[in-house]
């Protein structure tokens, strides 16, 4: 199933933050309605953490198809180590206002817990959002992930993780399409072998010194054939890790097949992005 187009305008907003927050705040609240603080696993699960492992869910208040409307769940980014849904809200409400059911989950943070048990929260959430969306009209065949920089990589992560959906809940992956803005964190492997920018070790705190947890932990191995469609937006100052590892995923994604990877990078200031259908036949991504 090819993603809608009507899920790359709360792409676009994630990119204009400071536009978006104040005044069309207001206006995106009213048409839809909210629902916060949403536990999406019990109070009794062993590490259940009553600040983080909640989501928000933000619904049109038209009603929808007999179906429902689809649904995106957006993981938000913070170096695996910041970061809450409540900063997220615009992302949110402008879902709801394009006619997609927005799921905003926080997730446990680094180093209270590493990226194996974050992952593990978001897939957790996924099951819920399976499993209880329908009551908030939207559509549990239609659903979406989307993440901005760490949260693109455990975004990643949902799409291709088969075990990791089955560890916790989900028997069959329902992903439909995933939505990646600026992720980090596809390769890991290869980025922490290398450790060459400033600052790097500090990602060796959530994912630990172990070379095993970053390959587990890195989406770009997980990558087969038959993996829903993808759609990257990279930004045109973005980090160069970000945006080669990018390429390397796409170009593996090409490699196992048929498959829908588009690209949307910053095109002039007349026209902000442009999307296209990329990828090639090889792969250069090195085995870890």
């Amino acid at each position: 199933m090819r993603i809608s187009r009507l899920l790359l305008a709360p792409v676009g907003a994630l990119l204009v933050l400071a536009a978006v927050l104040g005044a069309t705040e207001y206006a995106m609240a009213r048409p839809s309605r909210r629902t916060a603080d949403v536990p999406y696993v019990p109070a009794t699960t062993p590490g259940f953490d009553a600040k983080y492992n909640l989501l928000d869910v933000y619904a049109p208040k038209k009603a929808g198809p007999a179906a429902g409307y689809p649904v995106v769940l957006f993981i938000h980014g913070g170096s695996w180590n910041s970061g809450d849904k409540n900063f997220y809200s615009f992302i949110g409400r402008r879902l709801a206002k394009q006619g997609v059911v927005g799921v905003i989950v926080s997730y446990r943070l680094a180093p209270k817990v590493h990226v194996p048990e974050q992952a593990a929260d978001c897939a957790r959430a996924l099951a819920w959002t399976v499993a209880n969306i329908k009551s908030y009209g939207g559509d549990p065949a239609r659903v979406f992930v989307m993440g901005h920089s760490a949260g693109g990589g455990l975004a990643a992560l949902l799409a291709t993780d088969d075990a990791l959906l089955a560890r916790n809940g989900l028997p069959t992956n329902p992903v439909r399409g995933a939505i990646l803005d600026d992720p980090a964190g596809l390769d890991m492997c290869d980025y922490l072998k290398k450790l060459e920018y400033p600052g790097d070790r500090q990602y060796l705190v959530p994912f630990t010194t172990n070379p095993a947890v970053w390959r587990e932990n890195s989406a770009i191995y997980k990558i087969r054939p038959g993996l829903p469609p993808f759609l990257f937006f990279i930004g045109g100052k973005t980090y160069p890790s970000i945006s080669s590892s990018s390429a390397r995923f796409r170009d593996r994604l090409t490699a196992v097949g048929p498959h829908r990877a588009t690209l949307c990078c910053p095109a002039s200031t007349t026209s902000p992005w442009c999307c296209s259908s990329t990828g090639s036949t090889t792969s250069s991504t090195k085995s870890c």
